[in-house]
C-alpha cells in the first residue's frame, strides 16, 4: 500500500473508532431499559426510600435533560437539588453533547471516507478500525474488572475540575437512585457496543477481502 493510501486508511480508522465510541456512549445514555432493569436488580426502591414510579419519573427527566442540546433547566419532579448539583449536571450534559457532536460529525466523515475507499476497492481501514476498537474495550475492561471504584473515581477526576460530583444525599437525593453499580453496568454496555463495532468491522474486512497493495 502506498504511503498516501496508508495515511488515508489510518485517519479513517481513527475517525471510525471515535465514531463507534461516541455512538456507543450516546446509545447507552438513551437506553433506559438498562436502568429500569437495575431498579429491581439493585433494590433501588429499598435503598433510596422512593417508589419505583418516582424513581422512573425522576430518571426519565434526567435522561431527557442529558439528551437535549441545551436551553432547558433541570428540574426533578420530586427530588431536591443543590446549586453545586445543578452545576454538575450541566457539566455532564456538556460532556454528553460533545459525544453527540462527535457521533454526528464522525458519521458524516466516516461515510465520505468509506465511499471514497469503496470506489478504490480498498478496505484496510476496516482492519485497522477493528484492531483499534477492540483494544479500548480490552484495556478498559481489565481496569474495570480489577478495580471499578478506582476507575470510577479516576474518570471523575479527569472529566471534572471540581468536586461537585461528590453528592450529599441530604441536599442531592438523586444520588440515592443512581448507585455506582449502575454506572458500572453503563460502562460495560459501552464496552460491549464498542467491541461489537470492532467485530462488525473485522467481519466486513474478511468479507470484502484484502485491499490491493
Amino acid at each position: 500500500m502506498k504511503k498516501g493510501s496508508l495515511i488515508i486508511h489510518t485517519a479513517l480508522a481513527l475517525i471510525l473508532t471515535l465514531t463507534i465510541i461516541s455512538v456507543s456512549v450516546v446509545f447507552t445514555l438513551a437506553f433506559r431499559p438498562l436502568y429500569y432493569l437495575d431498579i429491581s436488580a439493585l433494590n433501588i426502591p429499598e435503598e433510596s426510600g422512593y417508589s419505583e414510579e418516582e424513581i422512573r419519573e425522576n430518571y426519565d427527566v434526567l435522561i431527557d435533560y442529558n439528551m437535549s442540546f441545551g436551553g432547558g433547566r433541570l428540574e426533578f419532579p420530586s427530588l431536591a437539588m443543590s446549586e453545586p448539583g445543578r452545576i454538575h449536571f450541566e457539566e455532564v450534559r456538556a460532556i454528553f453533547n460533545l459525544f453527540k457532536y462527535m457521533a454526528m460529525a464522525g458519521a458524516v466523515l466516516s461515510i465520505a471516507g468509506i465511499v471514497f475507499c469503496i470506489r478504490r476497492r480498498e478496505y484496510r481501514y476496516l482492519k485497522l478500525t477493528s484492531i483499534l476498537a477492540v483494544a479500548l474495550p480490552a484495556v478498559l475492561g481489565i481496569l474495570v474488572a480489577l478495580n471499578w471504584d478506582w476507575a470510577f473515581v479516576t474518570f471523575h477526576h479527569l472529566a471534572f475540575n471540581n468536586d461537585y460530583w461528590i453528592f450529599d444525599p441530604a441536599t442531592d437525593p438523586v444520588i440515592t437512585i443512581l448507585p455506582d453499580t449502575f454506572f458500572m453496568h453503563c460502562a460495560l454496555m459501552i464496552l460491549v457496543c464498542v467491541a461489537l463495532g470492532s467485530i462488525i468491522c473485522g467481519l466486513l474486512y474478511r468479507r470484502c477481502g484484502r485491499p490491493r497493495s
